[in-house]
């Protein structure tokens, strides 16, 4: 058994399929398979069910990424710190980000891109649960991201800044004349053709959260996966949408209005697997914390 071997497998279970990982590692699919066969072979057993439309971890599988994975981060620790007793730093990290949360990630890539050009950057979007356990599995160096309390655990993480969610409508939506302060209420949105993002965005569990402590109901008329589809829903006063005001503040030509109670907010951090990071992963922490 090798690292190549390692590296294989948990590109396959990572990508969900054959051909999928060898996209990802750049090789053709039967190199892939033919490297998951001599494994299996060599430990006895299938780490993968096969079907016409889908591959699955056995329990076998189960049990190997997550080995793989440490056996695999620790050969890049070793790997950095030969590289930085030569006084170099090179290696490999990977980012998870959400959509609608950017913190000026950029920044901090391109600083560290400046200062360490020897590393490779690995970005990967995903929704607050496909982040959260890739931060878990250790598929994820490190991820801005919006967590509750419960979705923080078993991370190490770092608070950037708290959000206070505003309701955004189309200027012909005249809200203000319902109100002589610019607020509004959760009752009386519900009311109102909701645009809302798809279950699994941090911003619609924070939404969620906000409508149950209010005891509001409300029915969703737009279910989108996508910020600019919203805009423009709202621009065309279709409806209106709860969004934080870093995102709301890229539409300018909308309305925005703060909420008089209950809220919605979030917190974005940045989040990591305990323990170690690698000294890539390091930098980059450095640059944005």
């Amino acid at each position: 058994m090798d690292l190549r071997q390692m590296e294989v497998v948990v590109a396959v279970a990572e990508t969900g399929g054959f051909t999928a990982a060898a996209q990802h590692l750049h090789v053709v699919q039967s190199a892939v398979s033919g490297t998951v066969r001599a494994l299996e072979r060599e430990l006895g057993t299938p780490l993968f069910s096969r079907t016409t439309h889908r591959v699955a971890l056995t329990p076998a599988g189960e049990a190997f990424v997550p080995a793989a994975r440490a056996t695999l981060h620790a050969a890049e620790l070793a790997r950095e710190s030969v590289a930085a007793a030569k006084g170099e730093l090179r290696g490999q990290v990977t980012v998870g980000t959400m959509q609608g949360i950017w913190a000026g990630l950029h920044h901090a890539l391109a600083a560290l891109r400046t200062e360490h050009p020897g590393v490779v950057v690995r970005l990967r979007q995903a929704s607050v649960a496909d982040i959260r356990q890739a931060l878990r599995e250790g598929a994820v160096d490190l991820a801005v991201v919006a967590l509750d309390r419960q979705q923080q655990r078993g991370l190490a993480t770092h608070m950037l800044f708290r959000e206070e969610m505003v309701l955004v409508a189309s200027p012909e939506r005249d809200l203000a004349a319902r109100t002589s302060d610019s607020t509004v209420e959760l009752a009386a949105i519900a009311q109102l053709p909701l645009v809302e993002f798809t279950p699994g965005w941090a911003i619609r569990y924070a939404v969620d959260r906000a409508f149950r402590a209010a005891g509001v109901d409300r029915s969703t008329t737009f279910e989108v996966n996508d910020i600019v589809a919203a805009s423009e829903l709202v621009r065309n006063d279709l409806g209106v949408c709860i969004m934080p005001p870093s995102i709301a503040a890229r539409f300018q030509d909308l309305a925005r209005y703060r909420f008089d109670q209950h809220a919605p907010s979030w917190k974005v951090m940045v989040a990591r697997p305990r323990g170690e990071p690698t000294a890539a992963a390091a930098a980059l922490l450095r640059h944005i914390t």
